[in-house]
């Protein structure tokens, strides 16, 4: 699912979901039309998908893009079957146009 919020802070973040990864490397490409750096976000089993969106923007469409940096984490949620707190891994890769 490709997610766009409508808050200032979140104009430029694109949040990886179980669509395939050019669906989302399209998104980051479009994102880059109206500004200079895209924050990719993914939590769980979709870390992996961000990254190959991430490389492939980096490697085939935009070479002149920066990986500048990476934020891992863990993000403690409730779960829906078990009402029990669990521990969610996190990514943001952060991506700008080399200057």
């Amino acid at each position: 699912m490709v997610t766009m919020s409508n808050d200032d802070e979140d104009d430029n973040v694109i949040f990886i979901g179980n669509k395939p990864p050019m669906n989302y490397v399209m998104a980051i490409l479009t994102e880059f039309k109206k500004s200079s750096e895209v924050i990719i976000k993914a939590r769980g089993h979709t870390i992996g998908k961000a990254v190959e969106a991430a490389l492939i923007v980096n490697k085939k469409f935009l070479e002149d893009t920066v990986i500048y940096d990476v934020k891992l984490g863990l993000e403690n949620i409730i779960d829906n079957k078990t009402n029990k707190p669990m521990d969610i891994p996190s990514i943001e890769i952060y991506l700008r146009k080399a200057e």
